[in-house]
């Protein structure tokens, strides 16, 4: 199993996971031409994706689902509910292959299953992945909302995570968002911390975990090097961390 960060964070979001022959994306917040342009810096042809799989309906997941699909045929798996608040959100276009699926259930591609996990994001039935396909386990753990109940049972059996690590407290506490923005990020429909994403590493997870990708951190209340300081000084020393990049595509990540 192979997984790429096309882009994460509030500017849009999109992640390309490889395994058992199947080729899937995780949510299409970003434009379909610089979707294609990274896949291809990594040899990968966008044309050649099985499905296009959203989390929830803000717009920095779900915004060009409609033109992966127009441009490029990609049948878009979305929750019935999602899209419905979506097309409220943002003009999606035309959508003529829409799969619906229930956060909660399974979704099958050949011998490799997606597995989706209701979160208690303040959105309209939101869900987070886990990607299960040739004895692999690989988790797409992104606008949790908060550390809630069997997330960590969740962590500890994953090869690999892709984990949210969307603020430092202090820099919200005393950063220029309005009062309501700052109490729904850090509440409970929101986004988890720097140190709640290490505390739930620290705690869960196990021996099989090869490694973790902090992902969906904040402009303005965070930075690569403090996700990754806060991680560190909770976290054992050598163990694997990845930043994604609100900007550019990563590297090839290998589960």
């Amino acid at each position: 199993m192979i997984a790429i960060s096309l882009q994460s964070g509030s500017n849009g979001n999109c992640i390309y996971v490889e395994t058992g022959g199947v080729k899937l994306l995780f949510d299409a917040g970003i434009s379909g031409a610089a979707a294609e342009e990274r896949l291809a810096r990594h040899g990968r042809d966008i044309r050649q994706v099985d499905a296009v799989i959203i989390s929830h309906d803000h717009g920095d997941h779900i915004r060009c689902a409609g033109v992966f699909q127009r441009k490029y045929g990609l049948p878009v798996h979305v929750t019935a509910r999602t899209l419905a608040a979506a097309r409220s959100r943002c003009e999606l276009g035309r959508l003529h292959d829409i799969r619906n699926f229930k956060a909660g259930g399974t979704l099958r591609f050949k011998d490799v299953s997606v597995h989706t996990v209701p979160t208690p994001h303040d959105s309209d039935d939101g869900a987070a992945f886990v990607i299960e396909g040739n004895g692999k386990r690989l988790g797409i753990l992104t606008d949790l909302g908060h550390v809630f109940s069997d997330l960590g049972r969740l962590v500890s059996s994953l090869d690999a995570v892709f984990l949210e690590s969307n603020y430092d407290p202090e820099m919200l506490k005393n950063g220029p968002y309005p009062r309501y923005l700052k109490q729904r990020i850090k509440g409970p429909g929101g986004h988890i911390s720097n140190a709640e994403a290490a505390e739930l590493l620290r705690s869960a997870a196990g021996p099989r975990l090869r490694w973790a990708c902090l992902a969906h951190l904040s402009e303005q209340n965070n930075s690569p090097d403090l996700a990754l300081r806060t991680h560190r000084e909770i976290l054992v020393p050598d163990f694997p961390l990845h930043v994604a990049s609100r900007y550019a595509v990563s590297g090839i990540f290998v589960v």
